[in-house]
């Protein structure tokens, strides 16, 4: 049997085929069902998915406004869809349901090699950026910079205050963050560590990957947990990891070992259908060890390339944004909106109409892409509704290696500051993106709201995508577009 027939998979249609298409269609259609009939009907009905889905994923944002209950409600039977659909095969060629994985029969129980910080913890919050750490006023003085040109929401720079304000928040006695992903550029290991606190990390095998967690680990202040098999002696970089698509009970035995209060951290990531089938497995990974591991935190990152409710005071900001545009703008606006049929530098929100629809989903990510990170946000609402400590925030746009590599991307990334949307650096971001970790794990998940979107606008670091003049796909293709030019210049 091949890897592709083992593991977490995707359910087989009549014809045999493994297909992300009809599987998607089918948990967006069962999302919506109870709270949106004829979406549901419409997502069903999609002709072609893999270009069509953006209008049928808003659709689910959108459904989920008329009422907290219609939120949850679209998270709760997303998720259940994803669970009854998925499957789990064995290396004996037997296929299951996810949802009836055993998680109390792991194949190869672990050890724990600890990785004892050699430095000394930071003592007070510092952000990288631009070849400098930022801290104290200078700090301060950049936060208002970005709150006032819109680059993250208010309530972002009053948390980072917070933070400045209880440096002993940093090194988090008394948890053990488990960073799923641990090689992740965008995951909070490097930072966390750096502050001094315990990390559980989890990735694949690989001694490449695992020497620079093992160097992080001993460079820095906090102590590191690796899993290893019981017998091995040696370099832990050597044996290091497991495959959470096929090794899910074993992942679960050893994290239910843990000391502390654990903090599940998703952070993973993978090209194509990998990642849908990754977000599937780490959502089944953290339904069951919510049941049995007390007071559970889920941690997670959103993406800003999604569709958000945004509050108003971001809707009317825009909207100035785009009555004040320069000049140029305007002279180019016009004939660009005229060719393309409306399509290029459109006015981002309706007037009047609270809480804003923020829509900046790129159809380069694709609808696997999409539907794994949804999870990850009915993850978030299903358990905060259920009363866990959550840390979900909005990260920024980020010029990773898994978004550069991807050519259009890039250049649209390269030139999106002509149109307000500002690009941050990796270790700029997964800093600032721990410091909001920590003040939720402090706060139990920040400030109640009475509506899950008030949940995922709190805390927001979008890059500008929620407040600038235009919808961000109708400003994107043209930074493209300048950004291949200026390469080839």
């Amino acid at each position: 049997m091949s890897d592709v027939d083992t593991g977490v998979l995707l359910p087989e249609d009549d014809a045999g085929r493994r297909s992300s298409s009809a599987f998607g269609r089918a948990v967006v259609a069962d999302g919506l069902r109870a709270v949106d009939a004829a979406g549901a009907l419409g997502a069903e009905r999609e002709g072609n998915w893999r270009t069509g889905y953006p209008v049928h994923f808003r659709r689910l944002l959108e459904a989920g406004l008329v009422s907290r209950t219609a939120a949850v409600q679209i998270a709760t039977d997303g998720l259940a869809a994803v669970r009854d659909r998925m499957r789990f095969g064995a290396e004996d060629g037997e296929e299951i349901p996810l949802d009836s994985v055993a998680f109390d029969a792991a194949r190869d129980p672990l050890a724990t090699a600890t990785i004892p910080g050699g430095g000394e913890a930071e003592r007070e919050f510092s952000l990288p950026l631009g070849g400098e750490r930022l801290s104290g006023d200078a700090l301060g003085r950049r936060l208002d910079e970005w709150v006032t040109a819109g680059v993250v929401e208010p309530s972002t720079a009053d948390t980072v205050r917070t933070v400045m304000a209880h440096p002993e928040w940093l090194r988090l006695d008394g948890h053990t963050v488990v960073v799923l992903g641990a090689g992740a550029e965008m995951g909070p290991l490097p930072a966390l560590l750096r502050w001094g606190a315990r990390v559980a990390a989890i990735d694949l095998p690989g001694p490449a990957l695992w020497r620079r967690v093992v160097t992080a680990g001993r460079d820095r202040a906090g102590t590191l947990l690796l899993p290893v098999p019981p017998d091995h002696d040696g370099d832990p970089a050597d044996a290091a990891g497991l495959d959470l698509l096929s090794d899910l009970a074993t992942a679960a035995e050893w994290i239910r070992g843990l000391d502390g209060r654990v903090v599940l951290g998703n952070y993973v990531y993978a090209d194509g259908v990998t990642n849908l089938r990754l977000a599937a497995a780490v959502d089944a990974l953290a339904d069951h060890l919510g049941g049995v591991i007390d007071d559970l935190a889920l941690a997670f990152l959103a993406t800003p390339t999604d569709v958000f409710a945004v509050p108003g005071e971001a809707v009317e900001q825009s909207h100035a944004a785009y009555e004040h545009r320069s000049r140029l703008g305007k002279v180019v606006g016009r004939p660009l909106r005229a060719v393309s049929g409306g399509r290029l530098l459109r006015r981002q929100y309706v007037t009047g109409a609270y809480p804003g629809v923020h829509d900046a989903l790129v159809a380069q990510q694709g609808p696997n892409y999409a539907l794994a990170k949804r999870l990850h946000r009915w993850r978030a609402t299903v358990a905060r509704d259920a009363g866990a400590t959550v840390s979900m925030n909005v990260a920024p746009p980020t010029r990773t290696r898994s978004v550069v590599k991807n050519r259009a991307l890039a250049a649209a990334y390269a030139q999106a500051h002509r149109f307000s949307i500002e690009v941050f650096e990796p270790a700029t971001a997964n800093t600032l993106m721990a410091a909001l970790l920590v003040a939720d794990l402090h706060t139990g998940g920040g400030p109640a709201h009475e509506h899950p979107w008030q949940d995922e606008a709190h805390d927001a670091v979008h890059g500008g995508l929620w407040r600038g003049p235009y919808q961000p796909r109708s400003a994107l293709g043209i930074a493209a577009v300048l950004g291949y030019g200026a390469a080839r210049t």
